[in-house]
């Protein structure tokens, strides 16, 4: 199998960009905070330039693991043009989006959280790490982001 070239950071920071603009879904991943139990599920996200917005029932396992530790991670697109993201999420009670903010996330995810009987939560994720990749030449190169800081302009 010939692999394609592998891409420029540059030009990965810009795919990555578009994918998070454009794509809708996340595999979403927690942990417990006193037995470290992973959990992982499937999310729909909004982002908005800086950070990735998603919702999820209060009473959810993410819902707990995330007000107890704030950490998370999400996985974007199919195994073979991945990026991954480790980032802080802080809870946000649907009274504290903005209606733009909730509006723009119900356009883009079709579901809207304002709307159901059962409290819901957002969190807004602000990305710490973020690597992209697609095959195994471009593994060198895939962090494009630490500490919540892009290394390519």
């Amino acid at each position: 199998m010939t692999l394609p070239a592998a891409r420029t950071p540059e030009q990965r920071k810009v795919d990555t960009l578009h994918r998070l603009e454009h794509d809708v879904d996340a595999w979403v991943a927690t942990a417990g905070p006193g037995s470290g139990e992973p959990y992982m599920v499937p999310l729909s996200f909004l982002w908005d330039g800086a950070t990735l917005l998603i919702a999820t029932a209060a009473a959810s396992v993410t819902s707990r693991n995330l007000d107890a530790t704030g950490k998370i991670r999400l996985g974007v697109g199919p195994t073979r043009d991945v990026i991954l993201i480790e980032g802080t999420a802080q809870p946000l009670r649907v009274s504290e989006v903005s209606t733009e903010t909730a509006d723009a996330f119900a356009a883009k995810t079709g579901f809207d959280p304002r709307e159901l009987t059962s409290p819901y939560l957002y969190f807004r994720i602000r990305p710490q790490r973020i690597q992209a990749w697609r095959e195994v030449n471009e593994l060198k190169d895939r962090e494009l982001m630490s500490g919540g800081h892009w290394h390519v302009p």
